[in-house]
């Protein structure tokens, strides 16, 4: 049964035996969801999505953002396990395609509503529509965001929060829910950004100039002005101004709440401190932790957490929520909100500054953090497999073609295609994408600790080709950049499924530091990290037929050949929707009436 929307395309959802009541947050007060559903029953949420580009002022300054129903960020979705999504998106858009990928959502039995152009299916061209239907198969702190182009960056994303079937129950307790969706801002446009990392030499526009929660930020001014010696900074005046003014998270004493926390920043990566609180770990990237307590978090993007906070400080006064870059030298200032105790006004400053973000560069506490997340056990985690039938070792390297400046995979930068790789393969369309299968590894004589003696590179669109439902382990090696002394943090992100991070390491991978790998209860996640100059080692099973990106989260890197592709079980697929496939050679063959059935 297909729910009805209203004129914003926001969802009545109507399950198959009772109606689910949604309760909408306002200022960020928590709410239950209420069902009056039976036990197990499925529901299906229909949204009519309209995508364009609208004035707005993310910061305190006009800029252009990309909307959806005049949204910004966009509608969150909110379903549960076993539910089905159907988005009907139209691209009100006038010169350029658009795709939405719904990231951690492994899309079994549907690759095609995976959301990466030229990949899984065609780019949605201005004034046209495309229907993405999914079931949503797991519980978990999810969100979704534009994949073509750098329309991340534009502004492109929202939250897509799964809650656990009917009938069961999560592994902790909680009395009320924030989702914190985090990004980053420039003011110059995501156009601009695009030019200048394809130009010869490149034109690096810088750091963003804001960091955004819930898609609010404020530039110019600080809402902690108050604390500092700084007479140069003023201090924030956000009444009147809903736009850019923070999001307050309103809290009642002696209670439990769980914050949802979702990385889409194009660049940066953050930290999360909560004055005189500390917060218990739990989930990550849909999948449940043992949970772990800690002052700070570290999340890059594409990661997802659920920390639990407890309310027990002194409820008089109110305390201040920091997001701060880290792993970049930071030029933008910390993102701030309020965790407002409402015993008292939201309005009343905290007795104390915010919080200081660690050192950017502090990786021992990075690793510290990182090295405490361990799933909670093999019941609600697969247990991964004791051994592997082919390990890929990706080395990221910064290299030059032609004076463009490059990131390459094995010295191969990453050129999508005309033609969806689907497509492709599905109907043996050799001339769809270059036939030569990409390297497996590097030669064991390159110095990851070193600039490339040389750094020229090439480029390809070669695909990995995985024996279906085969153990394969990635090695993510990463390498010195361009410049001495200089290597950079890559969070790296898998569609379509889940892997195990089996560790992490210092220098060049060999095959002694197996003896490192956590067998017993690794992260199972869809997005990690690499170290500079370190490796991290991943298993996954490939059991979902498709073609799936694997690649850097961060936009520019993956603009600049920074990824790779991957295929398995493409031929078991059912047929797949034309609607995907009409662009490119498939194009042409469904123009001259050929059936691609």
């Amino acid at each position: 049964m297909v729910a009805p929307c209203n004129s914003m395309g926001e969802p009545f959802s109507r399950s198959f035996k009772g109606l689910i009541v949604w309760c909408f947050l306002l200022s960020l007060t928590p709410c239950s969801l209420a069902a009056a559903t039976s036990n197990k029953t499925r529901s299906h949420h229909f949204y009519k999505w309209e995508v364009e580009y609208m004035y707005w002022s993310p910061d305190g300054l006009e800029n252009v953002v990309m909307s959806i129903n005049g949204k910004f960020p966009g509608p969150t979705i909110r379903a549960r396990a076993g539910d089905t999504v159907h988005v009907h998106l139209t691209n009100k858009l006038h010169t350029e395609g658009v795709v939405i990928h719904w990231h951690g959502i492994r899309q079994k039995g549907t690759p095609w509503a995976d959301g990466t152009a030229s990949i899984s299916q065609c780019a949605i061209n201005p004034g046209e529509s495309f229907d993405y239907r999914f079931t949503v198969d797991r519980a978990g702190t999810y969100f979704y965001h534009g994949h073509y182009g750098m329309q991340r960056s534009a502004g492109l994303y929202g939250s897509l929060i799964v809650d656990v079937a009917e009938g069961e129950k999560e592994p902790f307790h909680y009395d009320g829910e924030f989702d914190l969706l985090l990004s980053d801002w420039w003011h110059k446009s995501a156009h601009h950004q695009e030019v200048g990392l394809s130009s010869r030499p490149m034109r690096w526009i810088g750091e963003p100039q804001t960091l955004l929660v819930n898609g609010r930020g404020q530039y110019g001014c600080s809402l902690a002005a108050r604390y500092t010696n700084n007479s140069s900074l003023s201090q924030c005046n956000v009444t009147g101004h809903e736009q850019w003014a923070p999001h307050i998270l309103h809290v009642d004493p002696n209670k439990t709440y769980r914050i949802r926390l979702s990385s889409t920043t194009a660049l940066a990566s953050l930290n999360l401190a909560i004055g005189n609180h500390k917060m218990l770990v739990v989930e990550a990237d849909g999948n449940y932790l043992q949970p772990f307590e800690t002052d700070d978090l570290d999340i890059y993007s594409g990661e997802s957490y659920s920390v639990l906070l407890k309310t027990s400080q002194d409820p008089s006064q109110n305390y201040w929520i920091s997001f701060g870059v880290r792993g970049r030298k930071p030029q933008t200032p910390q993102a701030l909100t309020i965790l407002n105790y409402k015993t008292n006004s939201a309005s009343k400053f905290p007795l104390s500054p915010p919080p200081v973000t660690p050192r950017w560069d502090d990786y021992a506490h990075s690793k510290a953090f990182t090295n405490k997340v361990k799933a909670l056990d093999h019941k609600t985690i697969p247990k991964p497999p004791s051994t592997y039938n082919r390990r890929i070792i990706l080395l990221n390297t910064q290299n030059k073609m032609n004076g463009y400046t490059k990131w390459s995979i094995n010295n191969v930068s990453l050129s999508l295609p005309a033609t969806p790789y689907l497509g492709s393969i599905r109907f043996g369309l050799q001339n769809g994408f270059d036939q030569t299968k990409p390297p497996e590894s590097f030669p064991e004589q390159y110095d990851v600790m070193k600039p490339p003696g040389n750094p020229n590179t090439t480029t390809g669109n070669g695909v990995y080709m995985l024996s279906y439902y085969s153990t394969v382990d990635v090695i993510l090696q990463n390498a010195n950049a361009l410049a001495e002394n200089v290597s950079e943090i890559h969070p790296w992100h898998l569609h379509g499924h889940d892997f195990w991070v089996l560790g992490y390491g210092e220098g060049k991978f060999t095959k002694a530091d197996e003896r490192k790998f956590n067998m017993k209860n690794p992260p199972y996640r869809n997005s990690a990290v690499i170290f500079p100059y370190g490796w991290t080692a991943l298993r996954f099973v490939a059991d979902n037929p498709g073609v799936w990106a694997f690649h850097c989260h961060i936009e520019p890197h993956l603009h600049m050949g920074m990824g790779v592709v991957l295929a398995e079980g493409v031929q078991r697929l059912p047929k797949i929707p034309k609607e995907a496939l009409s662009c490119g050679l498939t194009g042409k063959k469904f123009m001259t009436g050929n059936n691609l059935g």
